[in-house]
């Protein structure tokens, strides 16, 4: 029987909507579930998952129940999780522990919630169900045969934790996952933040400034759109082989120092903290616009800024503008959370059923395999990136070449 956190069951309709239309557009989710019905390949395993819970989460949670998964779901990012949603995962049966606007104290509660059936599996996205298990309810921990994470923050937590030695079970990172990185990263990130920033401020890109805080694959696909939307791009970068690989890519490549006088957006995706200081801040033009990427809200020096700003207004729905002692408003974008779900709708439909292909077809891999794993970060195999892309490209009715005996054999020779 499921048990649920959520605003309103009353708004399940529209989420049950929002669930059918991306499950139109999710061709691998949808192969996943009619063979799971088959199959029940998870049926006796409790799956606690904590990502964002909008309407492609909501469905990847549907087929791993059709795969007779006991299901435990919270959201990863309190702005994030769209309240019909949640209520049409309750009114399907799932427990569901997540609201919107939550404060800090309400999210780790509904994140521990989201651990007390006990899981065997779980599915993060930034490390919080993991970190809550470790830190604070190592009673839970019993049956967990291991995990997955989504993303590159909660990698590196991860691998914090590997160095430490304190990993209690296998997690596979899923987020390194060519078929993840590659696509969801820089395609997914590069449209959605846009879409983000352009429905948020009504404002033309083209002819304006955008600086782009590091230049991992998130980064890349930030200034792939944003020069293709018209706009001089600037990045600033602390790695000299992805600093070069900026310039040669056309970019301007300059330190946060240089580079916080000229720019007319600002869009950090680091994984790190402070990218974008006060001291940032205070040489910027009046009514830059300020964004994060990254999973967390410590990205742009948001405390810093709230003690250092002489008002606060909302300037626009989603968007907050902070008046500094020079008298100059910057302007904030989703209380500087991640700017693509926190102020929009993520990333779209096709991209995220390549990230939750991988998802699925990992944790299979942990319920089969934890016996023989370690306790260490582990990366998806070359196997399953291959499955998927051939299962995607069928889904475009796309045929590609193979290699012949001939090719084979000379491929594997040292001779020519």
């Amino acid at each position: 029987m499921s048990r649920y956190d959520i605003r309103d069951i009353t708004l399940a309709p529209s989420g049950h909507r929002k669930i059918e239309w991306v499950k139109n557009n999710m061709p691998l989710l949808t192969a996943f579930e009619e063979e799971f019905r088959r199959t029940r390949p998870f049926e006796g395993v409790k799956i606690s998952l904590s990502v964002h819970l909008e309407a492609k989460t909501a469905y990847l949670c549907l087929v791993l129940a059709a795969g007779g998964a006991q299901m435990s779901v919270t959201g990863s990012n309190s702005l994030s999780t769209q309240d019909d949603v949640a209520a049409a995962l309750a009114d399907d049966g799932l427990s569901v522990f997540a609201y919107h606007g939550a404060t800090d104290e309400e999210y780790m509660r509904h994140i521990e919630m989201c651990l007390e059936h006990g899981p065997t599996i779980i599915i993060d996205d930034g490390g919080d169900l993991g970190g809550m298990l470790h830190e604070k309810r190592p009673d839970l921990m019993s049956e967990v045969m291991g995990g997955c994470e989504e993303t590159t923050t909660g990698v590196i937590r991860l691998k914090a934790m590997e160095r430490e030695g304190i990993l209690r079970f296998p997690m596979v990172a899923v987020n390194d996952a060519k078929c993840k990185h590659l696509f969801d990263n820089r395609y997914g990130t590069g449209q959605s933040v846009w879409d983000s920033i352009m429905r948020n401020t009504n404002l033309i890109v083209a002819s304006k400034t955008v600086v782009v805080v590091g230049y991992g694959w998130c980064s890349r696909g930030i200034a792939m759109r944003a020069a293709a939307l018209g706009a001089r791009v600037i990045v600033t970068e602390i790695d000299p082989v992805k600093a070069m690989e900026a310039k040669m890519d056309g970019y301007d490549v300059m330190r946060m120092e240089t580079a916080a006088p000229l720019g007319d957006m600002f869009i950090s995706a680091t994984g790190c903290c402070h990218t974008i200081t006060v001291d940032h801040m205070m040489k910027m033009k009046d009514r830059v616009i300020l964004a994060n990427a990254g999973h967390f809200n410590v990205e742009i020096d948001m405390a810093g800024l709230e003690e250092a700003a002489v008002s606060k207004h909302e300037t626009r729905n989603n968007i907050m503008g902070y008046v500094l002692p020079n008298g100059r408003t910057v302007n904030v974008i989703g209380e500087g959370k991640l700017v693509n779900i926190a102020a929009a709708d993520g990333h779209p439909a096709e991209i995220m059923d390549l990230s939750f292909a991988v998802q699925i077809m990992s944790a299979l891999y942990i319920k089969d395999n934890h016996k023989a794993l370690e306790n260490k970060v582990i990366d998806v195999s070359s196997e399953i990136d291959d499955v998927i892309a051939r299962k995607r490209l069928a889904a475009w009715d796309i045929e590609i070449d193979s290699l012949t005996d001939e090719q084979r054999a000379y491929l594997d020779s040292w001779q020519v």
